[in-house]
């Protein structure tokens, strides 16, 4: 993935205070921040999904991971609310009218400057309760089939913070991934499948309160079909 170098990026994200900089002093202790279940999106792009997820539902604590500095520097601008007075649809306008207030950062949102190889530094066994893989680079080519973030080694570093019986959303039009995903998620012995659909937006209850990531919106307006799988870590 080529990304465009945005020379202030490293400043913003060092000094925002969206920003968890001890990540690593706090595993064993994410209680200590809130105590709610915590719910972590790994690769969170811009920001525009979890910002909306944790506006609704303030009963949750939501992390953000995203290693890019370029590209998280655009979520702590969104959460200091430039240029992000209306961010809904007219659909989410219509479902939840009270997001159409003036824009306010949401208190149970936190973002992260780690890559997710990270994740057992910072997090113990439990301290995580549902995860969120949002159109994660696919990875194509073979040999780098381990670096994808529904890869059996990935989801072994899942299996070490997630609490028993934790989720993992995935979500992605990229069909060879997802076909991955699925493979990967069945043969993984701590692992069992809840969902499949590989055409998320034409199932009416899968798609009632789905909130759409800027990826997400891209795509599908250009008639990809969108996937979903959730699966659940098995008590081991």
């Amino acid at each position: 993935m080529r990304l465009r170098n945005v020379p202030q990026a490293k400043e913003i994200v060092a000094k925002s205070p969206f920003v968890i900089h001890d990540a690593e002093k706090r595993k064993g202790r994410w209680k200590d921040l809130s105590d709610k279940p915590i719910y972590l999106e790994i690769g969170m792009g811009k920001g525009r999904f979890l910002i909306e997820h944790a506006q609704r539902h303030p009963d949750r604590e939501y992390l953000g991971m995203e290693r890019y500095e370029s590209v998280l520097f655009r979520a702590c601008e969104r959460m200091a609310g430039e240029g992000y007075k209306t961010p809904y649809d007219q659909k989410n306008y219509e479902k939840h009218p009270e997001l159409l207030k003036d824009f306010r950062a949401p208190q149970n949102l936190h973002f992260l400057d780690l890559d997710a190889k990270a994740l057992p530094d910072i997090f113990e066994k439990g301290e995580v309760d549902h995860i969120f893989l949002n159109f994660s680079d696919p990875w194509p080519k073979a040999r780098h089939a381990k670096r994808r973030l529904t890869s059996h080694q990935f989801l072994h570093l899942y299996e070490q913070i997630l609490k028993d019986g934790g989720l993992v959303e995935v979500k992605t039009d990229n069909a060879g991934l997802f076909e991955f995903s699925v493979e990967e998620a069945e043969a993984a012995p701590h692992w069992e499948i809840l969902t499949v659909t590989r055409n998320l937006h034409g199932d009416p209850v899968l798609n009632e309160d789905n909130i759409m990531t800027e990826y997400e919106r891209k795509f599908s307006a250009l008639g990809n079909k969108i996937c979903k799988m959730v699966i659940r870590c098995r008590e081991f």
